[in-house]
């Protein structure tokens, strides 16, 4: 008889666990408790406007190319790709941007534009971080993080100092200026951390940016790339129940026996739990939990984040698909955000247009807006707060990139600490779960499966690889292997 899995959650890394273990004969069933798949990817429909709730950046083409291929699909089999260009534009003030093209060369020309000389130095700094990114993704990335010894090979000896050295250095070794900087040291912002904090390895972010590019799935924006992950697990096996938010799991001498959703007992040999790691715990007894609640509150966590989903009555003429507002201190929003946690005095913040792209994201005429704010996990939450934000970044937009916004408002609403707890069970509202700081990578992450209870597994971006769209896809592969491993399918 092949084992009973329960999959708790339909976010990237659970779909991807759950699609894996079904190819390979499990009988796997997902558990959401949301009424749509997708976790923090999920989707809503309002006045004609479609918007994606949480990732919003495709980065990393080749991981989704890789998780399809070992179906013996493609990824144009179920949706096609666009490359942006540009890829987004920085502000730094008032009519002073900087677009990022979707070409290396064209973005070294750039960079000579702004520095005497830099484009010479990209072109070396990207040849390095081209190098570390192929060593990631071959030797590190898709390891279960169980071992010291999953670090160490020949190539990650050889380029040592990039363990022990920060990103922010790195790239202060090879630009002075303050724009560049800002602009290379912007990717690691989706592994969570300040990028003094962030190994210099990472800058295999910056190659995912400029080497890989950024891209758009067409006809649906990223929930395409969800309904398509969907439609392959179904494929190949995998049974899916929504509005099922499970109380508990059940042990028996040890092992897993089954969860309680909904009020009912259902059934299984393993669980793999796809939602918070610390929410997930909280499900079985004290006794048989992998960490402490001193352990988490001793954690960096990546950010959470004041989300607005905003439809305009106009077409956007002065802004990009993809824009960054960096027209204030990064330093001083990032200490606000890690080092004294409070709502940030002038935050910097980042805008999406996906209805630029794609026509069918908006009604005719009309423009789909996400403004996204990063803040610290915890703080105070309500509707005043988010309101005077809400002000703040619609008067920067409209002074900084002379694009009038808030007269043509038609649809708005906000995301923020208090329902990442309430949708998705998030520890103290995180929205990308641990900081990848160097004592939070790999072996230093939490488990992957549990020391006390045979049968229970965890996926998803508080465990390895780590936050990210790609790094979850990974991450299911991983948790798959090392389930068929232990529990073979006879």
């Amino acid at each position: 008889m092949s084992k009973k899995i329960i999959v708790i959650g339909s976010g990237f890394s659970s779909l991807s666990a759950a699609t894996y273990l079904s190819k390979y004969g499990y009988q796997v069933t997902i558990l959401e408790k949301n009424k749509s798949f997708g976790g923090r990817a999920r989707k809503f429909n309002a006045d004609g406007f479609t918007f994606d709730m949480g990732p919003s950046w495709y980065w990393m083409p080749d991981v989704f190319e890789k998780f399809f291929n070992d179906f013996g699909k493609k990824v144009k089999d179920y949706y096609s790709l666009k490359k942006l260009n540009p890829a987004y534009r920085v502000y730094f003030g008032k009519k002073d941007f900087i677009d990022i093209e979707d070409d290396l060369k064209k973005i070294s020309n750039s960079f000579e534009e702004v520095e005497t000389g830099s484009s010479k130095k990209l072109i070396k700094f990207m040849g390095e971080a081209k190098k570390n990114y192929f060593i990631a993704m071959d030797k590190i990335v898709y390891k279960p993080g169980q071992s010291i010894f999953e670090l160490i090979t020949l190539d990650t000896f050889l380029r040592l100092r990039y363990f022990i050295t920060n990103i922010k250095s790195e790239v202060g070794k090879y630009f002075k200026n303050e724009k560049l900087r800002k602009i290379l040291e912007f990717p690691v912002l989706f592994l969570g951390a300040k990028p003094e904090n962030t190994p210099a390895f990472y800058n295999i972010m910056n190659h995912a940016d400029f080497g890989l590019g950024t891209w758009f799935p067409e006809k649906g924006g990223m929930y395409r790339v969800v309904e398509s992950m969907v439609e392959l697990a179904k494929e190949v096996g995998v049974k899916f129940k929504s509005d099922s938010q499970v109380d508990k799991i059940l042990i028996q001498d040890k092992k897993v026996v089954g969860v309680i959703a909904n009020g009912k007992n259902l059934s299984c040999d393993i669980v793999v739990s796809g939602a918070d790691y610390n929410h997930t715990e909280q499900l079985i007894p004290k006794n048989y939990r992998n960490y402490s609640s001193s352990y988490w509150d001793k954690k960096v966590f990546a950010p959470s984040s004041l989300l607005f989903y905003i439809g305009l009555d106009k077409k956007i003429k002065k802004l990009s698909h993809h824009n960054l507002f960096f027209d204030v201190s990064f330093d001083k929003h990032a200490s606000e955000i890690y080092d004294n946690p409070q709502w940030p005095e002038s935050p910097l913040f980042y805008v999406n247009f996906p209805s630029i792209t794609d026509n069918d994201m908006a009604p005719e005429g009309c423009e789909n807006c996400f403004i996204l704010i990063p803040i610290a996990p915890d703080l105070k939450d309500n509707k005043e707060i988010r309101n005077k934000y809400l002000n703040i970044v619609l008067k920067r937009i409209e002074d900084i990139a002379g694009e009038k916004i808030s007269e043509n408002i038609i649809y708005k609403k906000s995301f923020c600490v208090n329902d990442f707890i309430s949708e998705y069970n998030s520890y103290k509202g995180n929205a990308y779960g641990l900081a990848n700081t160097l004592f939070q990578t790999s072996i230093f992450k939490p488990k992957i499966k549990s020391k006390k209870i045979k049968g229970l597994y965890f996926t998803g971006q508080l465990t390895v690889p780590g936050p990210g769209v790609p790094p979850s896809l990974i991450s299911g592969k991983i948790v798959s292997k090392t389930i068929m491993q232990d529990f073979p399918n006879q």
